[in-house]
């Protein structure tokens, strides 16, 4: 049991732009935050995830940067950032920072010199070919609709850029490239940040031809593929992330986690394995793809329960011993995981409280996104104008052009669309939920008169004091970090239950994923003298029989066996 600080943290995510608003711009902003720490320190979280905070232009809020050692004009100043730091230590809480580094905005100053000629010292830096037979260098496809190239009409050639075409992609392969970027690296963990969650990081080495997918279509006109064979865990990935570990990490007593787009975990044991010298934890996609079908993300299709207990054992058996996992059921690019995988109408609170015993008690870092311990929902706009996402306005445009209908289109957006959870943060019952004076970027959910943090703190019922006292369990009770992970009766339709093992000690844990009754039988290997229950999300008489149960409505039970 190799005992690690981050381990056994649980993290809380912030979107900056959506937390608090303090000047009445109707954007988030770093004294915001700095005026919410108690709230913070209150629900027991350790450690703070700030989505990026960096100059940027704000084409993909934020994660375009244009300037890695600065802070956007709309959130502060560096001196508010280093109140920031200083108030969230002061509270024994530690910070970690978004890396955005598989790409940098189109109005950062090397780009900017990159595109001024062929020969620029700085043209290598990015990734710049000439077109081919008319066309683009390659067939890849953005991650945001349409070709994953740009045509700059000052060079005559063309620049990768996987994401928005205001995202140019770095070229890694440059050594020069490397070394700014563990530069910028260092400055920030000099100032006192705790680590770093790296964005999109196992994108980062292509395979340099940069090959077509497939072939065009014989009649010469060009189609757009997922590149993803030939960028996705590329050649030298590893070697960049062992020299980065090598270069920084190491250097330093801090967290890092990495998004890491379609691994798989044997894959992921590469990057965060503990004799490897790489990251210390991923975050994968398996289980947030597990709605959708053949036509990818916006082809929703209902989740399966067998699915989501096949992911999370297969990932907590594969990694158990060799590295380590992140638990999170959404964030920023996700919808709202009461929405999503619970119950917003009629079993809120109680499914809520469900989800989070789930990530509470598997092995492994918990990651809670804003809004989640106060049970924030999904929205529905009634207009496609009232939405900001580059990502939902690219895709209504290619799907409307494609000649699907309107209302197909906007209820793929109010089930997946990343505003899901952008909306702003929901204090209290007052106008624009007491997150700003002003008109805010984004429009606040309708429903934040009847969930707003305010409420939570009032109700001694609440979600919010369930999160807290899931997150006292695990600061008390190693067996919640540490502990073996075994499932039972994997085959029951309707309940997920597992054990989890720390010497004589055992944790049992009951999860029905429905809104209906569940019989559940204790299979006979469970054997126990006594037990105690931790936490549940509704009353529990203490003598009842557990052998055999019937499970209320979403009902969650953690008991410990002796």
């Amino acid at each position: 049991m190799n005992k690690q600080w981050w381990k056994e943290s649980v993290v809380y995510q912030i979107y900056p732009r959506s937390f608090q608003d303090s000047n009445g711009d109707g954007i988030g902003d770093l004294q915001g935050i700095i005026s919410r720490l108690d709230y913070l320190e209150l629900l027991g979280i350790n450690v703070v995830w700030l989505c990026p905070v960096y100059q940027s232009p704000n084409d993909d809020n934020g994660y375009d940067i244009s300037n890695y050692q600065n802070i956007m004009n709309e959130f502060g100043t560096l001196a508010d950032w280093e109140e920031l730091l200083a108030g969230l230590h002061a509270r024994g809480m530690k910070l970690i920072m978004d890396l955005v580094v598989n790409h940098s905005s189109d109005e950062h100053a090397w780009f900017a010199e990159s595109r001024k000629s062929p020969d620029s010292p700085y043209r290598d830096y990015y990734i710049w070919r000439a077109g081919k037979d008319g066309h683009e260098p390659n067939n890849w496809g953005s991650f945001f609709s349409g070709p994953a190239w740009e045509y700059d009409a000052q060079t005559g050639e063309y620049f990768l850029h996987l994401f928005s075409r205001k995202q140019p992609d770095l070229n890694w392969d440059n050594p020069k490239l490397r070394q700014e970027i563990y530069d910028m690296m260092t400055w920030w963990l000099d100032k006192g940040i705790d680590g770093f969650r790296m964005d999109v990081i196992n994108l980062i080495s292509k395979v340099p031809e940069l090959p077509n997918v497939g072939k065009d279509q014989e009649d010469g006109e060009r189609t757009y593929h997922f590149g993803g064979e030939y960028f996705v865990n590329g050649p030298r990935v590893h070697e960049y992330i062992q020299e980065m570990n090598r270069e920084v990490l190491s250097k330093y007593d801090i967290m890092t986690v990495g998004e890491a787009i379609g691994v798989t975990p044997e894959e992921a044991a590469l990057y965060v394995g503990e004799d490897r010298n790489e990251l210390q934890m991923l975050f994968h996609f398996e289980l947030m793809e597990v709605d959708s079908g053949p036509g990818g993300k916006w082809d929703v299709q209902p989740w399966k329960l067998a699915d989501i207990k096949s992911i999370f054992s297969k990932w907590q058996t594969a990694l158990h011993g060799k590295g380590w996992n992140s638990l999170y059921l959404n964030n920023h690019d996700q919808p709202r995981m009461l929405s999503r995988f619970g119950d917003d109408k009629h079993y809120p609170k109680e499914s809520a409280k469900m989800l989070a015993t789930l990530l509470h008690t598997l092995q492994g870092t918990p990651y809670i996104y804003q809004g989640e311990e106060i049970g924030m929902t999904n929205v529905k706009f009634d207009s496609i104008n009232d939405y900001k996402d580059i990502e939902i306005l690219n895709m209504y445009k290619e799907y409307r052009a494609a000649g699907y209908a309107e209302e197909e289109i906007m209820n793929s957006i109010y089930v997946k669309g990343r505003d899901n959870g952008r909306t702003p943060m929901q204090w209290s019952a007052e106008p624009q939920a007491g997150f700003t004076t002003g008109t805010p970027w984004l429009a606040v959910n309708p429903n934040y008169t009847e969930i707003n943090a305010e409420q939570a703190l009032a109700d001694p019922d609440s979600i919010f004091h369930y999160y807290k006292k899931l997150i006292e369990l695990r600061k008390s009770h190693d067996i919640f970090v540490y502990g073996d992970y075994a499932i039972l009766a994997e085959e029951h339709e309707q309940v997920y239950a597992y054990l989890r093992t720390l010497g004589e000690e055992q944790l049992l844990v009951m999860l029905n994923f429905f809104g209906r009754p569940a019989a559940f039988e204790l299979p006979a290997c469970v054997i126990f003298k006594e037990k105690t229950l931790l936490i549940a999300n509704y009353g529990v008489q203490p003598e009842e029989d557990i052998r055999s149960l019937s499970l209320r409505p979403y009902e969650a039970r953690v008991y410990r066996l002796r």
